[in-house]
């Protein structure tokens, strides 16, 4: 071989391996780079995870300084990062400016704006997203049903699901529940359960979203949804079981609270919190306190809505005492009370008229200040104080009130009346009318008209009746002209009140018959009085109000045999009248007397 021939053999070696030393080089930098964007990549999705905006921006100077920003890859990541810590700002610039876009990308944003309340731009961007030509996937269907469910428009969660079908993707559960509770957010009950009916695949997250629709828009279904989800095998969670109670005790459905309580024990999820505050309050609702108070006593943890919920639940079932005893022990629990646990105890002491322990939970409210305190504590403490006939201290809360609502105006006008300053609650009433934009309603009215029959305003009291139906809309309902009958009786206008009554333009009631029994007691009108009480048993021949209002109206006139004839009656009918009651107060213990009591007052007071 001459030397031209080696030369040129020596140099395409030499070519060669330069070659392949290039090649292993540009392999090494591109196995650099792609190790440094999943580096890069990683802490992104934790600065999304984390919300640390601070991060995912430090990070992204990085990324520009070391020219990895061109990466649709990492474009992508930081676009998450900024939309995931709610800089909505940055991140729709961001992804303006991205050169190029792939279905994560539009996934993405639309994401990030569904997340932060923006789902009119989330819907719109999914728009533009189609026109591009994008094929949406499953994850992109997903937020896009999210924004669906915050959309003011109805229609949108049917299109996506258009979408979906066409795209075959009505197979997904994931997106089957999805559009389920987009549906239900739209209280499109009905057709969230035709999609329910028709996902092949579902599983307990499908159950769950239906259930919480029923709770949410038709509770009654609740019984036949659980036995269906029993039959076809369905194992609950806890949320499962926490809906079902919630809605058992809407329905005071005891009969399948309990098999649910039995089911809930054989899975095992009673120690959730969640769940034992709904067990609790399915047997509060069915009037079972004892049952009540042993799950109460049997949950592991309990938070303020578990120890406020039994207080609630005492009061509700006639207990107030008890009430008052449970949130004493919540503090010694050394649980923080709330605002509604507030509000209990103070109704509980409105029930009570416990001024003492009123006033000491008045202390309690002032101490926390406004943190976390709203108008129906102070609304509380106003019914309170009336309750309790401390009119001054009702009228000093009200005055320092800074916003006052319809049920501020009318316990202020109430408590007035029932406290003899029936003018004084008219006034009120008037104030409310000139001062304040709370516009009265139904029980503010009977509130009003009952302080004119207590003052006996019948000017007053025509007026309001008169503006009822003329300045505010309402009509008036028999509560209404239960006032207005007890205002004209008491002022001697029998005559009057009996053709009110005759001109209701509905069927009047049993109570409004009464109430010119009463009326008719009072100023001696036997003959009206008999046609008014034939009326009220007409309507209730078992109740005994009547025949002790007719009894004492015939002992009035002395009538004594008509008082002997009335008492045979109520024997024949088996009619009992209700035996009053009363409290003491023993060493800050309240409770019905009993025989003891009164043997110990004897002996005492002789």
């Amino acid at each position: 071989m001459n030397y031209v021939g080696r030369w040129q053999s020596s140099f395409t070696g030499t070519f060669r391996r330069f070659l392949s030393l290039e090649s292993s080089c540009r392999q090494n930098i591109w196995d650099l780079v792609e190790e440094q964007s999943a580096y890069y990549a990683n802490l992104l999705t934790r600065c999304a995870q984390t919300s640390s905006l601070y991060n995912g921006r430090a990070i992204h100077g990085k990324l520009i300084k070391l020219h990895l920003i061109s990466s649709l890859f990492l474009h992508n990541h930081l676009l998450n990062a900024y939309l995931k810590c709610g800089d909505l700002a940055n991140g729709v610039q961001m992804f303006d400016e991205m050169p190029t876009k792939n279905v994560v990308s539009w996934t993405a944003a639309i994401a990030g704006l569904a997340q932060n309340g923006s789902s009119q731009e989330a819907l719109l961007l999914f728009s533009k997203m189609h026109q591009s030509g994008i094929r949406p996937n499953e994850f992109t269907f997903v937020s896009v049903l999210n924004a669906c469910s915050f959309s003011n428009n109805c229609t949108h969660p049917y299109q996506i699901y258009s979408g979906i079908v066409k795209l075959g993707f009505e197979s997904n559960v994931f997106l089957a529940n999805a559009t389920i509770t987009a549906l239900i957010r739209h209280h499109k009950l009905d057709e969230a359960s035709k999609v329910f009916n028709e996902c092949l695949n579902k599983d307990v997250i499908s159950w769950n979203a239906m259930i919480a629709g029923y709770l949410q828009l038709s509770y009654a279904e609740v019984p036949k949804f659980w036995h269906q989800m029993n039959s076809e095998g369905l194992k609950p969670d806890y949320f499962t079981f926490a809906s079902a109670l919630t809605g058992l005790a809407a329905l005071s459905d005891l009969e399948l609270g309990l098999q649910v309580h039995a089911q809930l024990l054989k899975c095992g999820f009673g120690n959730e919190i969640c769940v034992g505050n709904s067990l609790v309050d399915m047997y509060i609702k069915c009037y079972h306190l004892d049952e009540g108070f042993r799950s109460f006593e049997e949950m592991a943890i309990k938070d303020v809505i578990s120890w406020t919920q039994m207080a609630a639940g005492c009061l509700q079932c006639g207990e107030p005492q008890k009430a008052l005893s449970v949130i004493e022990k919540m503090k010694g629990e050394g649980e923080m009370p709330n605002k509604f646990t507030l509000a209990t105890s103070l109704n509980a002491c409105a029930n009570l008229a416990a001024f003492e322990e009123g006033e000491k939970i008045h202390a309690f409210r002032i101490k926390l200040g406004r943190t976390g305190i709203d108008i129906c504590v102070d609304n509380a403490l106003l019914d309170m104080y009336a309750k309790c006939g401390s009119m001054d201290a009702a009228l000093r809360i009200f005055e320092a009130m800074k916003d006052r609502s319809i049920v501020s105006w009318t316990t202020m006008i109430m408590g007035l009346a029932q406290n003899g300053q029936a003018k004084k609650a008219v006034n009120i009433f008037y104030d409310m009318m000139r001062l304040d934009d709370a516009n009265p309603n139904y029980i503010t009215f009977v509130c009003v008209l009952y302080a004119c029959s207590q003052g006996g305003l019948i000017d007053e009291g025509w007026e309001i009746f008169s503006s009822m139906s003329r300045d505010h809309g309402i009509s008036p309902g028999e509560d209404h002209y239960v006032c207005m009958v007890d205002l004209l009786g008491r002022a001697g206008r029998i005559k009057e009140a009996e053709e009110m009554i005759l001109r209701v333009p509905f069927q009047p009631g049993v109570l409004i018959w009464q109430t010119l029994v009463g009326a008719c007691r009072l100023h001696g009108d036997t003959e009206t009085g008999m046609r008014a009480a034939k009326h009220a048993i007409d309507l209730d021949g078992m109740g005994p109000s009547t025949y002790v209002l007719l009894s004492n109206m015939f002992a009035g006139s002395s009538n004594w045999e008509g008082v002997g004839m009335l008492r045979g009656v109520m024997g024949r009918r088996d009619v009992k009248k209700m035996p009053g009651s009363s409290w003491i107060e023993i060493n800050g213990n309240r409770r019905p007397p009993t025989k003891a009591d009164g043997d110990r007052f004897k002996s005492v007071f002789g």
